[in-house]
């Protein structure tokens, strides 16, 4: 059976529907990855926010305090990558409960509600980056191999609109990676 040419051109079409949304979650993710502090402000580093070039063996407290498993299968598949000439820097980590409070407050502000701001980011008694599980990855080339190799080592992308957040699954490496969310409220652990 052929497929037709206005199909493949609906096929076309939606496709690069998907990538420019894509594409414009990078643009967004990395306008919110670093923070833009009110003045008088003592969020920094120790809260987790992630200077430029930090990768995953730096060791800054938005890496270190990450949890030991998933940190381990970082480094091995960033070593890896390595190979592919590929580098794994990273945009966010573990955070501070007030770092958290704090990005959500701007991506409030920048969004205008409540409920947009949360398909970007959690609460912080909700997101995953407070207790350490959870990861940003920069640049696309390491995204992409994430995106291919990533389940070998257990680490998932969890929604569909950040190409950059990983979680550790270790059932990732017999099973795959599990469906991801459409964003993070459709994830049930946001609901709490």
């Amino acid at each position: 059976m052929s497929v037709s040419a206005p199909s493949r051109r609906m096929t076309f079409r939606a496709a690069l529907v998907v990538a420019n949304v894509a594409i414009i979650g990078v643009f967004i993710h990395q306008s919110l990855a670093v923070p833009s502090y009110s003045a008088g402000s003592t969020l920094g580093e120790t809260d987790g926010a992630v200077p430029d070039g930090v990768t995953v063996f730096d060791d800054i407290p938005a890496v270190a305090n990450l949890d030991p498993a998933l940190l381990v299968a970082l480094r091995k598949a960033a070593t890896d990558a390595a190979d592919d000439g590929v580098q794994f820097f990273v945009n966010s980590g573990w955070r501070t409960p007030a770092y958290q409070e704090h990005l959500l407050r701007e991506a409030v502000s920048k969004y205008g509600s409540e409920q947009e701001a949360a398909r970007w980011v959690a609460t912080p008694t909700t997101s995953p980056h407070v207790s350490g599980q959870a990861i940003d990855i920069g640049r696309s080339d390491a995204t992409a191999w994430l995106s291919e190799h990533g389940a070998r080592y257990g680490l998932c992308q969890i929604y569909d609109n950040e190409p950059w957040h990983y979680e550790l699954r270790p059932e990732a490496v017999t099973r795959g990676c599990p469906p991801r969310y459409a964003d993070p409220t459709h994830d049930p652990r946001m609901q709490r």
